[in-house]
């Protein structure tokens, strides 16, 4: 993650947690902090992107296994420099490579080395963040990315770059593009490369499942356990009215085809409505309900 904060430290959830709990944990929090909802907060907006990296993260359970696998090899194990054999040493052998130092003590001397390809400089990722109406329509976007560069004295600094990419109308949410010779510069070899993945807000109420937009409807429980109708905001703005099928639960899907994002379905799944407060009304009949066991 871009934060660099562990995202089941984000979302709130133990390392045990399953996909139904990740996913009421991103629903809550991508609810408390979207845009929609706090108008010019930039802390809100900051964390809805975390919450939203910690969710692609974790999400699944093919992306959680390859967060612990990135998280054990990240540094020849777990634990970062402390759980590599040799420590820092080990460490400091890792950016021997990525910037061409020579051969000191420990090191083996080059005349010993098998043939190598030419040194490299390593590649920077990044992600390009747009809503839902921009990826549908496409164009040219610009972003920044931070790159190590090297200076006329020899060092390495940091630098920002503004970059610019083109995306055809409808790019999928994680499409990845990589930019030639946009990354790291290497002293010795040639320079990285800048690899952009392409992060889509869902918005409000929606999130992303393997490529098709999935969004929480919130129903009455009369319409869920009756049936009935209740109205929904599609992706593209327009109103629609969704059919409740009698005995309805909560989790329920209901498939609207060619309503999602660049013409793809839409899956619209049930929640139970939420309500501030209740009128005399309501909370009478609420109280018969529940003396019928209901």
């Amino acid at each position: 993650m871009a934060s660099g904060r562990d995202p089941y430290e984000v979302l709130g959830v133990g390392r045990d947690a399953g996909d139904a709990e990740i996913r009421r944990a991103y629903r809550r929090l991508a609810r408390q902090f979207h845009p929609d909802r706090n108008k010019g907060d930039a802390a809100a907006e900051a964390r809805f992107k975390e919450v939203q990296a910690a969710y692609d993260a974790i999400g699944t359970a093919e992306a959680r296994e390859a967060q612990r696998r990135k998280a054990f090899t990240g540094f020849g194990g777990p634990g970062g420099f402390g759980g590599m054999p040799g420590g820092m040493g080990q460490f400091e052998d890792l950016i021997g490579q990525m910037f061409g130092q020579r051969a000191g003590p420990g090191r083996v001397p080059p005349r010993q080395q098998r043939a190598r390809p030419a040194p490299r400089g390593g590649d920077v990722n990044v992600h390009l963040d747009l809503t839902l109406a921009q990826a549908t329509e496409g164009g040219t976007f610009p972003f920044t990315v931070r790159r190590l560069r090297l200076t006329s004295s020899g060092g390495v600094e940091t630098k920002a770059a503004s970059l610019r990419m083109t995306l055809d109308p409808g790019a999928a949410h994680g499409t990845a593009k990589r930019l030639r010779g946009q990354g790291h510069e290497h002293p010795e070899g040639t320079t990285g490369d800048a690899i952009v993945t392409l992060r889509i807000d869902p918005g409000e109420d929606r999130r992303w499942e393997e490529g098709r937009l999935v969004q929480s409807v919130q129903v009455p429980y009369s319409t869920l356990m009756l049936g009935g109708k209740v109205e929904v905001t599609l992706p593209d703005g327009r109103a629609g009215r969704l059919t409740v099928p009698e005995g309805s639960l909560v989790g329920d899907r209901r498939r609207m085809p060619g309503q999602g994002y660049a013409k793809g379905d839409l899956d619209l799944e049930f929640e139970l409505a939420e309500h501030a407060s209740l009128d005399e009304a309501q909370a009478e009949a609420l109280a018969r309900l529940r003396d019928l066991g209901l």
